[in-house]
């Protein structure tokens, strides 16, 4: 039988591309652990380690004691070999992160939004930025995922609309590509902390969910991950909540006969809370506490003194807030049912396992379908978070493929 033409290179950059899997996630690793684990030879396993150690993707770190013999040298991946950075971009702030290759951090910086209008200025300010605050070289940094709150074209990737950042719009990735002159992904706020709470928080291990972000700045969103997947629609507008029509929410008549998303970029529907979002935006939600007795002007404030103080009013808040929630909680489950619904963002944060209890309560009163409802488990910014381990992903795919 004759052999295909490359397959011999095609089985070396798998072979590379486990054994630096391996290493990352249980490294350092001797040469016999590497092979052990790998199911190569002593000869392929050295092969191996000579060929990513020539091209400064791994290095001894350090010796282990065996039997008889020299110590065996240890091996792990080489940090510097490549770098990601990590954005959430939102109207009062821009939060970078910038990593190396094994996902260790190194960086962290906050930007000004109000310092440019425009989106690749303000992107570049805040890259630029980041290498210069970890000392690394810009052309290390192998990839750039940026979250914001808008709508992404699946097709494109790039940004149809965002609500919040009215400046960013179709054909600003292709702009950001060229002036950082490497990867960028552009991908919605909520997609990636769902990818962050899938990875490592509430939603860990479980191929289906939902999670809904409620946000301190204002609106609420939702992400739906579906066997493993972030679930985006056709146009990218899956999600998008807020719209959504529930019992005691005011109704809109003219969103998709003024233009849809279009229409909100000139300035139609801005200032007409309907939906969901009239029942759980962070304005509605204060006047509710006020309501209880609760008073303040600051959404996460009043959720969290109601979560902390026991009061009869302050349950009878949290026995309303969720019951609101549980509207949109309900529609949501009985056309997907996730079986888990994880509440995240600032306010849900703030209303804890409080409210994250009373929500379940109040959606298995009015849903069929028995559905967990969790509070975010990752520490941090979720967002943030997403983002790093979607451009991890991306920055490794891109230099472990290309052992050769």
């Amino acid at each position: 039988m004759s052999q295909r033409p490359g397959t011999p290179r095609l089985l070396r950059q798998l072979n590379d591309r486990a054994a630096l899997e391996l290493l990352l996630s249980a490294g350092p690793l001797t040469r016999t652990q590497l092979g052990t684990r790998t199911g190569l030879s002593k000869v392929t396993a050295s092969q191996l380690l000579a060929r990513l150690e020539e091209r400064d993707l791994v290095r001894v770190v350090g010796s282990q004691a065996g039997g008889r013999g020299p110590n065996a040298a240890l091996y792990a991946v080489v940090p510097e070999s490549a770098y990601v950075a990590a954005l959430d971009v939102s109207a009062q702030r821009v939060t970078a992160t910038i990593a190396d290759i094994t996902g260790r951090i190194i960086s962290d910086v906050t930007v000004d939004p109000r310092a440019s209008d425009d989106p690749v200025a303000l992107v570049h300010t805040a890259v630029m930025r980041l290498a210069d605050t970890a000392g690394v070289p810009l052309g290390r940094v192998r990839a750039c995922v940026i979250g914001t709150p808008g709508v992404v074209d699946p097709r494109t990737g790039d940004i149809r609309f965002s609500f919040d950042l009215m400046s960013w719009h179709e054909g600003v990735l292709e702009a950001l590509r060229a002036d950082l002159k490497r990867s960028v992904v552009i991908e919605n706020d909520v997609n990636l902390a769902a990818l962050a709470e899938h990875s490592e928080g509430a939603a860990a291990g479980v191929a289906e969910f939902v999670l809904i972000w409620l946000s301190a700045n204002g609106g609420v969103g939702m992400s739906t991950m579906i066997d493993g997947r972030i679930h985006r629609g056709r146009s990218g507008g899956a999600g998008e909540i807020g719209y959504l029509p529930v019992p005691g929410a005011p109704m809109p008549t003219d969103v998709g006969l003024s233009g849809g998303y279009e229409s909100l970029r000139d300035g139609a529907n801005r200032e007409l809370p309907h939906g969901f979002q009239a029942l759980v935006k962070a304005g509605q939600v204060v006047e509710l506490a006020a309501g209880y007795g609760i008073e303040g002007t600051d959404v996460t404030e009043v959720v969290a003194a109601a979560a902390t103080a026991g009061t009869p009013q302050g349950d009878a808040f949290l026995d309303a807030f969720a019951e609101r929630l549980a509207r949109g909680v309900a529609a949501v489950t009985v056309i997907l049912d996730p079986g888990l619904v994880v509440l995240g963002g600032d306010v849900a944060r703030a209303g804890g396992a409080k409210l994250a209890e009373r929500v379940q309560a109040a959606t298995a009163r009015i849903a069929p379908n028995a559905t967990e409802v969790a509070l975010g488990g990752v520490e941090g910014s979720p967002v943030v978070r997403g983002a790093l381990l979607h451009a991890l992903e991306r920055a490794r795919e891109d230099v472990f493929s290309s052992t050769v």
